[in-house]
């Protein structure tokens, strides 16, 4: 996983533990946190069933992005 994902991840915990998504490509820009697949069920088969429309208030493209600045520091 790129620097720029670990970032995004750890924010997401941060907002939100234990929140299931999956991504593809970096996380970078308000564009690429709309093409994250929210999970929001399972179908009979155990298939992730999903949403790109984030169904978590506290989890929104501002917060995240905050959380990762903050991450960068070092």
């Amino acid at each position: 996983m790129s620097e720029e994902n670990n970032k995004f991840y750890e924010a997401i915990k941060i907002l939100r533990p234990n929140t299931e998504m999956a991504w593809g490509g970096k996380i970078e820009t308000e564009e690429d946190f709309n093409k994250v697949q929210w999970k929001t069920g399972e179908d009979e088969y155990l298939r992730m069933i999903y949403t790109t429309t984030c169904p978590h208030s506290e989890i929104t493209w501002t917060k995240v992005k905050e959380e990762m600045d903050k991450l960068w520091v070092t």
